[in-house]
């Protein structure tokens, strides 16, 4: 018995002893490789929510490197949280939309007139992301703006790349429309909506539907600090915030070579400006430039960047980068220019803040109603946040609140 008390204390003493380690571990990470710019509130919480991520993932590697789980599978496990049980105010239910999971959320209160319908796309970079992390702030949308919301479960990369996740978001789409009266939504009032990744599916799903004549109109799209391109990862955004949390200019380009090869080979190629040929890049200056960003967004620490070309090897790799439905930024005028009123939220201090800019000056170039709303104070991944506890942020329950406010305008 006292051999087992012995090895039971041993085993915890370790066990604690490696739990500082790595915490420790993530604290001098963050440290050493972040930034978090003096205009974001409340600073330590994001410190200690960036560390908390750190850990996981190193958890995670450690797990796959003694052949328990992979690294993804892990991070994936520790987002889903845990189940909310009943609400009083929705009807929930998991169903499948051909082959793809959706969870519908219906308010239960009776209504005089049909609702409004949205389609919500997770964000996660295409590789993270699920119904369950997102149950919290689906069951807001659908309560606070009386919608019925339907929640899409794409398929994740590596494991599926593109265009699998742009095809579930779309397939899911038009069987919802073609069904539409069945759950009391009005045909007329279908909004698509996502954030980060899930705002570049909203988009490219919302372009196809553009020209789709057999079905009706969407009444407009909600894009939540989208990535929306994947020619210049040295726009003023992606330089001024390439080491603020809660996404790092290189994780960026990691996550859409991820989606679009299921590999980050050449990761390093994408950010330094390598990996599309000068005369492609000139032909989409008119869109993808910096000189199309508001000055006052060029103020902070940004340098214009030199135009590099790349090799036909690289470039065979990532062509489809120049494919809208994978980069929606890249899409004709002729598209541009027929689809519905549009919602784009940015975040000074995000990476994406530009996808984001460019996208709204193509749309209002193109007669496009937009309402933008930008929070100077905001990061990447700021609305997840709104109901968190202790982790929540003023700023992204803003950004939430100001998204109900549009919807409840359509």
């Amino acid at each position: 018995m006292a051999a087992l008390y012995t090895v039971l204390v041993l085993f915890s003493a370790v066990f604690v002893a490696g739990f500082i380690l790595l915490v420790m571990g993530a604290i001098n990470f963050h440290f050493s490789n972040s930034e978090i710019p003096p205009g974001v509130n409340q600073p330590v919480k994001l410190r200690i929510i960036h560390i908390i991520l750190i850990s996981r993932a190193v958890v995670g590697k450690i797990l796959e490197n003694i052949g328990i789980c992979s690294q993804v599978s892990f991070v994936r496990y520790m987002q889903r949280g845990k189940a909310l049980g009943e609400d009083p105010k929705l009807f929930i239910q998991d169903m499948w939309f051909e082959e793809v999971p959706v969870r519908i959320y219906q308010p239960k209160a009776p209504s005089a007139n049909q609702r409004r319908g949205v389609m919500f796309f997770h964000g996660g970079g295409w590789v993270f992301g699920s119904l369950e992390a997102y149950e919290k702030l689906c069951r807001f949308i659908a309560r606070e703006s009386e919608s019925v919301v339907v929640s899409v479960g794409y398929r994740l990369a590596p494991e599926h790349t593109y265009p699998a996740a742009y095809e579930d978001c779309l397939n899911a789409t038009i069987h919802f429309m073609k069904d539409i009266e069945h759950y009391g939504v009005d045909p007329a009032n279908v909004i698509v909506c996502g954030d980060s990744a899930g705002g570049n599916l909203a988009a490219a799903v919302s372009q196809t539907l553009a020209g789709r004549t057999d079905l009706p109109k969407l009444r407009a799209q909600i894009l939540i600090y989208p990535g929306l391109q994947a020619l210049d990862f040295n726009l003023p955004s992606y330089q001024q915030n390439r080491r603020v949390p809660l996404l790092f200019r290189e994780r960026a380009a990691f996550y859409v070579l991820q989606y679009l090869n299921g590999d980050a080979l050449h990761v390093q190629e994408v950010l330094e400006g390598s990996h599309i040929p000068i005369n492609i890049k000139l032909n989409y200056k008119k869109w993808v430039s910096p000189d199309n960003i508001p000055k006052k967004f060029k103020v902070r620490a940004y340098k214009p960047h030199v135009l590099l070309d790349c090799t036909s090897r690289v470039y065979e790799t990532v062509k489809r980068f120049c494919e809208p439905n994978l980069c929606p930024l890249l899409a004709e005028d002729a598209v541009v220019h027929q689809l519905p009123e549009s919602f784009i939220l940015t975040c000074e201090y995000d990476v994406l803040r530009d996808d984001g800019l460019l996208y709204k000056k193509r749309l209002e170039d193109n007669g496009v109603r937009v309402t933008w709303y930008h929070l100077e104070d905001g990061f990447h991944g700021i609305i997840n946040s709104f109901n968190s506890d202790w982790f929540s942020f003023p700023s992204g329950k803003r950004g939430l609140d100001n998204i109900v406010s549009f919807l409840k305008s359509l």
